[in-house]
């Protein structure tokens, strides 16, 4: 069973890019889309209910052109709730988490830290969309739950994932109080798929739109799947799609055995 989640900058601007033929040609069984940027009756029908996926499902940010997510099954979603219950955070169209038999897949889009001025303005509202993402999944962890959370974290954990974190110290996204939440995360119980894996350098999901950069690979590893531990066991291998085009993120997936749907 595979999972994939990838930040499409733009689901319209996506699919004029490909994006249909590259989730024809994907191996997978859901996949969630963060920054749709549309609301679902914005989207063409062959975007909404592409052939051979059997569930679709969007949440758009009331401001249009914003946020948004959506999430592709090819054998249906038995359950989908979008909210936090924070009306600041629930308008902004951040959140799934929908349920597929015992497997819970949360799709999320975290905040970006940066303000209108390009500031750390909107870190404190960052930090708290965090929080209460993990206390609304805390017990779920606690008894065992398989669960995953996919989608955009908008942090590079550590050093190790971003390739000039000496000068970027400052910048929201590499702060040391996001990365701190990461490191809660963590500590709690929630496991870096991909970390699991991989240990080695020079491995990024999104990079600057400026000429060149993505060919030299300056990126940032902002793009995670974290699993609980109910769900890692049955988590086989994870991996970043660095070579898919299309956004100025990659896809990131995982494979897992499919008995943690039952």
């Amino acid at each position: 069973m595979r999972i994939v989640s990838w930040n499409v900058n733009g689901l319209r601007s996506a699919h004029k890019k490909g994006f249909l033929d590259w989730l024809a040609a994907e191996k997978a069984d859901v996949v969630g889309v963060q920054e749709v940027r549309a609301r679902e009756e914005q989207l063409p029908e062959e975007v909404r209910a592409p052939k051979g996926w059997r569930a679709t499902h969007f949440v758009a940010a009331e401001r249009p052109g914003y946020s948004g997510v959506g999430l592709f099954a090819r054998k249906g979603l038995d359950a989908v709730e979008t909210v936090l219950g924070v009306k600041e955070m629930d308008a902004e169209g951040r959140l799934q988490v929908a349920r597929i038999g015992l497997l819970t897949v949360v799709n999320c889009y975290f905040p970006n830290g940066n303000g209108k001025e390009r500031d750390n303005s909107r870190i404190p509202f960052k930090l708290d969309f965090y929080r209460r993402l993990f206390a609304r999944l805390e017990k779920g962890l606690r008894d065992g739950e398989r669960i995953l959370v996919m989608g955009d974290f908008n942090t590079a954990h550590q050093e190790i994932d971003l390739a000039r974190p000496k000068d970027n110290r400052e910048t929201s996204g590499f702060r040391p109080e996001e990365r701190e939440e990461l490191d809660r995360w963590i500590r709690a119980g929630w496991v870096d798929t991909f970390r699991h894996f991989e240990k080695g350098t020079g491995h990024y999901s999104w990079w600057s739109q400026r000429f060149g950069v993505r060919e030299r690979n300056i990126g940032w590893r902002l793009d995670y799947v974290l699993a609980s531990p109910g769900a890692m066991s049955y988590v086989k291998r994870a991996a970043i799609h660095p070579l898919v085009l299309g956004s100025d993120h990659c896809p990131v997936s995982v494979d897992l055995d499919p008995k943690v749907r039952r």
